[in-house]
């Protein structure tokens, strides 16, 4: 690049020829001495060395100056060099240097900068003697007077230094665009040290960058080498490459609009973590993008993220934001390990979310798990007030009334959300989570809606996949994720660690792949979806212990399991998180549908079930159950049933079930082929008037009988000498064993075969 050339930019000045009177003898600018009709200077039109040259005599003590009056233009990004050709003719010898007056676009001088080239000692008469300095507005090696931006022009010359009497004879003074000296190989880079940049790490270089930024043009943006500080708000609109670092507060943000990936945030700020945390915090600040891109690059961390923590200003984001394509690897360190904290408690269930007088709470942290007697499972501290010594939690307790003793457990995971008031519209899509057993994954914000976490890899988590401490995952998306355990060499028994949990409503969780955990997900909302996931979770143990893998604790749920693989664990229906766990007018367990999934189970005692009711409180029953067209498949041992009850606490009021629908499945290996209503095919080979059909224990969850639909002859009915009967029988139901008996009625005594629907429910 020469501005001379490419803008017919004029920077040498006349002449001294054209007229002394545009030679200062002052600083150069207007009203200023002139060296016209001057005693100590003249022109020289003829001389060995120089085709004609100025003569000055040095009468000023200490600095004699020369000033060309007219403006030489400082244009960012280019550099000019001042040369001069001077000899010593006679008299004392002075110092010569190049010298010039930087002024403003106010004409205001610019000051507290370098205003002198390197002073060269005259020391032979007659030799002529090249003096050169080179002037730009960036701190580049071999730059000698660095004047920043503030500089638009300049009045340049020369001084005269030293003992007075000397006579020098001066050329003409040339001055040219030196830019191309300090071009690298691609033109088509703007360095930010060309305008004003220092790279020092304290001088505030963010005017600097938003000036080469504005005079980019659609060129590519280069940090050189240093660390440069930037005191505020920082926006680059073009592409961007680091060599240097970049240093910032972590209250101010740097934009960069055109490079917003992972990769070039850790190279501007010198790490994978710290790039991704400054480009989190753009993300969530007007970058003009809706997503950032880990470019494939891992991150590997010794502690959690504190999401929120890297976006001060902001206590809730309810925008699309994506955090895609790439790996964070936990590193064993002691600050993933878990916070423990047992205090004492009083709850209250007419006050289902708080617990009161909290001892130590200024040691708990909000997102911790809360355990002790009475209390579900996944049941976190939603909010510590630490004035008022309450906690208030993400799910009531079940059978808590009283004062106890708690512990509180803080687990630390990779991506942090909780310290936001709400979080909506975040997806994290394709990321890895190395979790390496030492670090759980994602901790959502309290408050939010349509959180979604979508092909990715949870691997190893040390507790938790994707925990929920409040309503920040009402509409929850997981899908087609992976799930890892850390504990696959462990038995089922031993295993602690459970992928999610859901407090709000609408979940949508699918085409996820779970392995070997405790628990797959501990659902407390309503409106869920699972569809298409595989969880399984069993072990080598022969007739070992199998635990829930899907745990639904609203008895009236309103989801739909379908097209899942169960294998080795159960959906389990609680109320564990009500208050008031005894049935009193409120919704039952119902509200579901299961259809068209894979049951397995190997090596299971055989009173293992894939579906178990467990009452936490006295008076419920089921209403509205759907089981239709799903496999049932044990492998290794035989298992008595598909379904059961666990009366551990409390027992179903059978005389209420309504609206169950259990038919179209496949059954291998399980004894009792569960139905609803059940067909049983009755012969009876000696004349009676009251027939008593067996249910065999094929009613669900042990039920009682409590209608009979149709009773259809298959056979002709006949008295015992063979006539034939039309009488039309009634049936009664609840009779025999546990009421699970019906007996059809007929007008006298009579033998033959019948098919009875049969029903534990009232269809109504």
């Amino acid at each position: 690049m020469n501005k001379a050339i490419t803008d017919g930019l004029v920077l040498t000045p006349p002449d001294f020829t054209q007229g002394l009177d545009q030679w200062s003898s002052g600083d150069g600018t207007a009203g200023s001495d002139t060296y016209a009709n001057a005693g100590n200077a003249a022109l020289v039109p003829s001389d060995p060395d120089f085709s004609g040259c100025l003569e000055l005599v040095k009468t000023q003590g200490g600095t004699q100056p020369l000033r060309f009056m007219g403006q030489t233009p400082l244009i960012p990004g280019c550099y000019l060099q001042v040369t001069v050709r001077v000899k010593a003719v006679s008299g004392a010898l002075p110092q010569v240097r190049i010298a010039a007056n930087p002024r403003r676009t106010n004409n205001a001088a610019v000051n507290g900068v370098l205003k002198t080239g390197p002073a060269v000692q005259l020391d032979t008469y007659g030799q002529v003697v090249e003096i050169k300095a080179i002037i730009g507005q960036g701190d580049r090696p071999g730059v000698d007077m660095v004047w920043g931006m503030d500089a638009a022009y300049a009045f340049v010359g020369l001084d005269l230094t030293g003992p007075t009497g000397g006579v020098v004879r001066i050329d003409d003074i040339k001055i040219e665009d030196a830019t191309s000296v300090f071009l690298r190989d691609m033109i088509d880079v703007v360095d930010v040290r060309d305008y004003g940049a220092i790279g020092d790490g304290t001088t505030d270089d963010a005017d600097a960058f938003e000036a080469a930024d504005a005079a980019a043009a659609g060129r590519t943006l280069l940090v050189t080498g240093g660390q440069f500080f930037l005191g505020r708000n920082t926006t680059i609109d073009s592409k961007i490459r680091f060599e240097g670092t970049v240093v910032q507060a972590p209250e101010h943000r740097l934009v960069l609009r055109r490079s917003f990936d992972l990769p070039t945030y850790a190279d501007a700020f010198g790490s994978e973590v710290e790039g991704f945390k400054k480009g989190f915090q753009a993300l969530l600040n007007n970058a003009d993008h809706e997503e950032f891109s880990l470019g494939g690059r891992q991150i590997q961390l010794t502690e959690p993220i504190d999401m929120q923590a890297a976006v001060a200003n902001r206590t809730r984001f309810e925008q699309r934001a994506v955090i895609s394509n790439g790996q964070f690897d936990a590193r064993p360190s002691a600050d993933w390990n878990t916070v423990t904290v047992t205090s004492q408690a009083s709850y209250s269930p007419n006050d289902p979310l708080t617990l009161r007088n909290v001892g130590n709470i200024g040691a708990i942290e909000a997102g911790s798990l809360v355990q002790g007697f009475g209390v579900g499972r996944e049941v976190y501290v939603h909010e510590v007030n630490v004035a008022a010594g309450t906690i208030k939690l993400s799910n009531p307790l079940w059978g808590a009334n009283g004062t106890q003793n708690y512990t509180f457990r803080r687990f630390k995971y990779i991506l942090d959300f909780s310290g936001f008031e709400a979080l909506s519209r975040v997806l994290v899509s394709n990321i890895e989570f190395q979790c390496a057993g030492n670090a759980s994954a994602i901790m959502l914000a309290p408050q939010g809606t349509a959180f979604e976490v979508k092909d990715c890899l949870i691997n190893k988590p040390k507790d938790r996949g994707i925990t929920s401490l409040g309503r920040g995952c009402q509409g929850l998306k997981v899908d087609q994720c992976t799930f890892m355990s850390n504990e696959q060499n462990l038995t089922v028994a031993e295993r602690t660690t459970t992928v999610l949990n859901v407090n709000a409503n609408d979940p949508k969780i699918r085409n996820n792949r779970v392995v070997l955990f405790e628990h797959f997900a501990v659902l407390s909302g309503a409106g869920g979806l699972l569809v298409g996931n595989h969880w399984f979770h069993g072990d080598s143990t022969t007739e070992g212990q199998r635990k829930a893998g899907l745990i639904l604790t609203n008895p009236n749920s309103k989801t739909l399991i379908t097209g899942n693989y169960v294998d080795n664990n159960f959906i389990l229906l609680s109320n564990e998180h009500e208050a008031f766990p005894d049935h009193d007018n409120q919704f039952s367990f119902g509200g579901l549908t299961i259809t068209g999934n894979i049951f397995t189970a190997q090596n299971a005692a055989d009173d293992f079930a894939w579906i178990v009711v467990k009452p936490h409180g006295v008076g419920h029953f089921i209403h509205g159950l759907v089981i239709q067209g799903n496999v049932f498949k044990a492998r290794g041992n035989n298992v008595l049933r598909m379904e059961k009850v666990d009366d551990s606490i409390a027992g179903l009021d059978y005389n209420r079930f309504r609206n169950l629908v259990i038919d179209g499945n496949t059954f291998n290996s399980v004894q009792s082929v569960t139905q609803n209503p059940v067909l049983i095919d009755h012969d009876q080979n000696t004349a009676a008037s009251t027939w008593t059909i067996d249910t065999a224990d094929l009613l669900p969850f042990g039920a009682r009988s409590r209608t009979v639909s149709s009773v259809v002859a298959t056979d002709r009915i006949r008295t015992s000498g063979g006539a034939d009967v039309g009488g039309f029988p009634y049936t009664q139901v609840g009779v025999g064993a546990g009421g699970r008996d019906v007996r059809v009625r007929w007008p006298q005594a009579v033998r033959g075969s019948v098919t009875v629907a049969v029903r534990c429910d009232n269809p109504l």
